[in-house]
C-alpha cells in the first residue's frame, strides 16, 4: 500500500514529488512519456521563470527530473488506464492489467495539443503539420511556413521560425492577439511576418512539405471589411498552436470534472473525491504557467499529509 501515486510528471507532478519525498512519504511517479517535463520541454527559451532567465523548455524539464532523481524518487512508465476510489484507498489500474494499492493520488497530468478538426490535418501530421515549432522548426529552413493561433504559444513560435524561415504567416481568428502584448508587439514589427486577421484555416491539402491551406476570412463589417474572403496559401508547413486540453480522458466519473475537462479542484489540490488530489494544469484555475504548476505540486502535499494524518486517526 503507496501512500501516494502520482500521474504525470511535468513541473507540478516533479514539485509535488520532492515535497513528498520529503515528507518521508512512499511515492511513486507514473509517466507514460519517454521523458519528463511535461509541455515546457517544448518551449525554446524560458524568461519567466524566477532565477533561470534564458533557460530552454528541454533544459528546465531536465533539471527539475534530475532535482526529483536525487531525493530518489521512484518513477514508472506505464500508462494509467483508471482510477478507483474505495474509501481509504484507491486502486490505480495499468495497461499491462496489473494495478498500485494507494492511499492517495495526485492528478499531474496536465494538457495536450488542441487540434483545428479539419480535413488533412491528420493526414499531414508529422509530414507539413506540427504541433512543435521548436521541435520542427529546423527541417523548414529558408521556407515559407505557416502558423495558427493567437495566443503566447503561437506568438513565440512565429517569432521563433521568423529567424530561420523565409516567411511565416500568422493566421488568427481574430484582430486582436490573446497572449502577452510585448509578444505581438514584436510580431507586428518582423518584417517576414505577415498577420492574418479574422482568418480560419478550413483544409489542408497538398502533398507532405508542399501544403495548400485553405483559409477563410470573415471580417466584420463594424471594422470596415468585407466578410465571406477565402484564399489559399503555399507553405511547407504548418503549426498549429490553439492552445491545449486537459488529459482526464482516463478519469471517468471518479472525480468531477468542469465544462471543459479540467479536474474541479481548488488550491488545496482536493478534487471532488477525499483523497484524490490534483495540480498544474490539469486542475481549474485562471492562470497556467510553468510556476504556478511547480507551486501547485509543493503546496497539495501539505493537503496530502493531512489527509494522511487523518486516515492514520480513523486507523
Amino acid at each position: 500500500m503507496r501512500d501516494l501515486v502520482i500521474v504525470g510528471s511535468g513541473p507540478a507532478g516533479l514539485s509535488a514529488a520532492v515535497y513528498a519525498k520529503r515528507a518521508m512519504m512512499d511515492v511513486v511517479v507514473l509517466e507514460k512519456e519517454a521523458f519528463s517535463g511535461g509541455q515546457i520541454v517544448n518551449t525554446e527559451q524560458v524568461d519567466n521563470y524566477l532565477g533561470l532567465p534564458g533557460i530552454s523548455g528541454f533544459d528546465m524539464g531536465m533539471k527539475f527530473r534530475e532535482h526529483a532523481d536525487t531525493f530518489g524518487v521512484e518513477f514508472d512508465d506505464r500508462e494509467v488506464t483508471a482510477i478507483e476510489d474505495h474509501g481509504d484507498h484507491k486502486k490505480v489500474s495499468l495497461e499491462d492489467g496489473s494495478s498500485i494499492e494507494t492511499k492517495a493520488v495526485l492528478i499531474a497530468t496536465g494538457a495536450k495539443h488542441r487540434k483545428l478538426g479539419v480535413p488533412g490535418e491528420e493526414e499531414f501530421t508529422g509530414a507539413g503539420v506540427s504541433y512543435c515549432a521548436t521541435c520542427d522548426g529546423a527541417f523548414f529552413k529558408n521556407k515559407e511556413v505557416a502558423v495558427v493561433g493567437g495566443g503566447n504559444i503561437a506568438l513565440e513560435d512565429a517569432l521563433y521560425l521568423s529567424k530561420m524561415c523565409s516567411k511565416v504567416h500568422l493566421i488568427h481568428r481574430r484582430d486582436e492577439f490573446r497572449g502577452e502584448k510585448i509578444l505581438g508587439a514584436q510580431v507586428l514589427e518582423t518584417e517576414n511576418i505577415e498577420f492574418h486577421s479574422f482568418a480560419q484555416v478550413t483544409e489542408i491539402g497538398g502533398t507532405p512539405g508542399k501544403l495548400n491551406l485553405k483559409v477563410a476570412v470573415n471580417t466584420p463589417k463594424t471594422v470596415g471589411g468585407q466578410a465571406n474572403r477565402d484564399f489559399t496559401l503555399p507553405v511547407a508547413g504548418v503549426f498549429i498552436a490553439i492552445g491545449t486540453s486537459p488529459v482526464t480522458d482516463f478519469l471517468g466519473d471518479v472525480v468531477e470534472l468542469d465544462d471543459a475537462g479540467y479536474v474541479a479542484a481548488g488550491e488545496t489540490g482536493q478534487t471532488s473525491t477525499p483523497g484524490i488530489f490534483a495540480a498544474g494544469d490539469v486542475r481549474t484555475k485562471a492562470v497556467r504557467q510553468v510556476a504556478t504548476a511547480v507551486g501547485d505540486g509543493a503546496a497539495v502535499i501539505h493537503y496530502v499529509e493531512e489527509y494522511l494524518n487523518g486516515l492514520k486517526k480513523k486507523a
